[in-house]
């Protein structure tokens, strides 16, 4: 064989192993960044006291998706979780949230199709065959009190508006107080206009009385006539004695 022959034949496998190498490395880079279904994550979650599904995407490459979120009865589909949502995922992550009020020990299936282009990247389950179980504490309601809201616990200090002043305040009477006021006999009332009694009384002891007059005009007459008797009986007297 001559040198020529020989140099190109050497050229030609040298070129052959190049292209090797590069076809599979391009072909792990393109596996590598691909979009897989673990790229994707769920949890069950509480936002307060209402449920919520949370599904995270950390595809690098990202490549749009959809996720749906199924309950599970007896392995399956019992309904759809509200509407399918869209997702495009990054290094750090990117989450979307479904609202949910669910049970303790309840079961979702969750699935997620990518598609660049006109190729389809997943069309899968999250976590195939486990799905996805809640906590077995269902989401609690936030007792705590809000700042700025009045406590329920009342005050030591009275407020003034509560307690009437001394002077304002009234008794009241109580019911023994009603009861005895109403059984016992009422107080007779003092009146300044003086009875019959001490009327009789005074106008006697003054002779201003109705039959004053008629008395002394009777004892006047009866000392006339008892005058006049006297008088003629002296008179006989005197001239039975001449």
């Amino acid at each position: 064989m001559s040198l020529s022959r020989r140099i190109t034949a050497r050229s030609v496998r040298i070129l052959g192993v190049a292209a090797a190498s590069a076809a599979l490395s391009l072909s792990v880079s393109g596996t590598a960044l691909a979009s897989e279904i673990g790229d994707f994550s769920a949890a069950a979650a509480c936002d307060g006291a209402k449920g919520v599904i949370t599904i995270t995407d950390k595809d690098t490459t990202g490549a749009p998706a959809v996720v749906t979120v199924f309950l599970e009865n007896n392995g399956a589909d019992l309904r759809q979780v509200g509407a399918e949502q869209p997702v495009k995922g990054s290094k750090k992550g990117v989450t979307v949230s479904f609202a949910e009020d669910w049970e303790p020990g309840a079961i979702y299936r969750i699935h997620v199709k990518a598609v660049k282009g006109k190729k389809v990247l997943v069309d899968a389950d999250i976590n195939a065959g486990e799905n996805l179980t809640t906590p077995a504490k269902a989401c609690a309601a936030d007792t705590s009190t809000p700042t700025g809201t009045p406590s329920s616990t009342p005050s030591s200090t009275p407020s003034r508006t509560t307690v009437p002043p001394a002077e304002t305040a009234t008794a009241l009477p109580s019911p023994s107080d009603s009861a005895n006021d109403s059984s016992a006999p009422g107080a007779p009332s003092v009146s300044n206009a003086p009875s019959a009694a001490v009327q009789e009384s005074n106008l006697a002891e003054t002779g201003a009385g109705s039959n004053t007059g008629l008395i002394v005009g009777v004892a006047a007459a009866l000392v006339v006539v008892g005058g006049g008797a006297v008088f003629f009986g002296m008179r006989r007297r005197g001239s039975s004695h001449r």
